[in-house]
């Protein structure tokens, strides 16, 4: 029977190990922290629980197939709840905006903020809808590997799809493509937020990436009763059902290669071998650590990190939704701050989740767990995060009561601060980026690290930082692509 090691129990590592458990394969996975889920975790004290990274599940469709791929039904592991209003987002004017998957909803919301912007909404969620089918049909469906075997002989489908490719390719910045529909300067600062989804800049992330708000309006913006952190949680049960064995607390130092091949992992002194190495680790770091090779992915621009501020708070807050965005007075120049100054924003735009809206088990009565994040730079020498996170955290919460939530120091009854050097340290991100590689840049979708390495065979790629990209449902689809490939070759080598 073959055999594969994940180096990694994220939810690319959980999910590729149960494709393949299923496929018959031997898997067993190696995970450095204690605890699975790598950057989607959880933090819990004094009645407070706190999802750490993912907020909220879009295209619920890429978790069900797993399941179903799984002969599973999503509902016995996990209970799914829509979001109305998806998020909530506040000017400093006063301004409160809140986005409905009904778009009836949403039009009133853009009626009372700008009456011209009404009709372009409609038209710009048909060019969102568009763009999104033709990449889920392309970009989502395939690997980057198998792009040179169909160019050689193509099909008149893939030429198809390949035409469509280019259509939804651009060289317009997602920030000018917004300027194209919308009037209204808050409109265009709600909707160039969809950058962030990949940790990316409006002012220089193609307009390809407007597919984004299709996903949260055509599709839904969904919550897990209990946290996001239960759909790592299921997976490792479901991992456990199909014979993966997952080993926490260990950590691969060394990717084993004889002969330009992947052969097995190294721990401490111990050496495990396997047909197939998959590295759930970020990509980037696995060639610089586990690989101890130097590639052109080393050099490519990181997404954005995070810095997170998480607060049990003693009280309610009436104004605030599920999600909520508190947004700066001028968007460009924080953007500039993170991605060419490399320095934190002065006045940073401000997301908090607030899930004891929606699930009392998150917080105690009366009570809020307010996951608190703005964008930062990914690491350099010129930020030291343990000198300005105390003064940063202290302006963040002047912010924050300055647009309403009043008392919110005072209330304050649990406390814990993430900054992009403990994102690098616990999940061996790249500088601490949280979606790997940027997809600042025209091509930029398409330069991320391929699912299969080019260098070594029998090693594979899943997670954020190898195509198609992070967030919960592309990399589940990068574990879909791996899962697929691998089975492939197997058929091929033993037909």
């Amino acid at each position: 029977m073959r055999s594969a090691i994940v180096i990694g129990a994220g939810l690319g590592g959980l999910a590729v190990a149960c494709r393949l458990a299923k496929m018959g394969l031997t898997v067993t996975i190696f995970e450095k922290n204690q605890l699975v889920g790598g950057k989607v975790n959880l933090v819990e004290a004094g009645g407070y629980k706190f999802d750490t990274g993912a907020s909220l599940l879009t295209m619920r469709y890429v978790l069900e197939d797993l399941f179903n791929f799984c002969n599973r039904n999503i509902e016995d592991y996990l209970e799914l709840v829509e979001l109305d209003p998806i998020c909530r987002y506040f000017w400093s004017d006063g301004t409160i905006f809140n986005a409905s998957r009904d778009l009836e909803k949403t039009e009133a919301e853009i009626r009372r903020l700008s009456p011209a912007d009404v009709s372009a909404f409609r038209l710009y969620l048909s060019d969102a809808r568009q763009k999104y089918e033709i990449a889920e049909r392309t970009f989502l469906a395939k690997s980057l590997n198998d792009l040179p075997k169909f160019l050689a002989k193509p099909d008149r489908e893939f030429l198809k799809n390949l035409r469509d490719l280019f259509k939804l390719s651009s060289l317009k910045t997602l920030d000018a493509h917004n300027r194209k529909f919308f009037v209204s300067p808050k409109l265009r600062q709600l909707f160039n937020r969809f950058a962030t989804y990949n940790g990316s800049s409006p002012y220089e992330i193609p307009a390809t990436f407007a597919l984004i708000p299709y996903v949260e309006f055509g599709l839904g913006a969904w919550y897990v009763k209990g946290g996001i952190y239960e759909i790592p949680k299921s997976l490792a049960k479901l991992a456990y059902e199909l014979g993966v064995r997952i080993f926490t607390g260990v950590e691969v130092s060394k990717i084993i290669v004889n002969n330009r091949k992947a052969v097995g992992v190294q721990i401490g002194q111990e050496k495990f071998s396997a047909d197939f190495i998959i590295s759930n680790a970020d990509a980037v770091e696995t060639y610089r650590k586990l690989l101890s090779v130097e590639n052109k992915f080393v050099h490519r621009q990181p997404s954005c990190s995070g810095f997170v501020i998480l607060l049990g708070v003693g009280r309610k807050f009436p104004q605030l939704a599920h999600h909520n965005i508190f947004f700066s007075n001028d968007y460009k120049a924080e953007f500039d701050a993170i991605f060419k100054q490399t320095k934190p924003a002065e006045n940073p735009t401000i997301y908090v989740c607030a899930t004891s809206c929606t699930d009392r088990t998150q917080a105690p009565p009366k009570c809020e767990n307010l996951f608190i994040l703005v964008n930062a730079p990914y690491l350099t020498d010129k930020v030291d995060w343990g000198k300005i996170s105390l003064p940063y955290r202290n302006a963040i919460i002047r912010k924050l009561e300055e647009f309403g939530l009043e008392g919110l120091e005072k209330q304050i009854e649990f406390e814990k601060i993430i900054t992009p050097a403990d994102f690098e340290r616990n999940t061996n991100a790249n500088r601490g980026s949280i979606y790997g590689i940027s997809s600042n840049g025209i091509f930029s979708a398409f330069l991320r690290v391929p699912n299969k390495s080019k260098e070594f065979e029998n090693l594979y790629f899943v997670g954020g930082a190898a195509h198609p990209g992070g967030g919960i449902p592309l990399v589940l689809l990068s574990a879909k692509m791996v899962a697929e490939t691998i089975i492939k070759e197997y058929e091929l080598r033993n037909g």
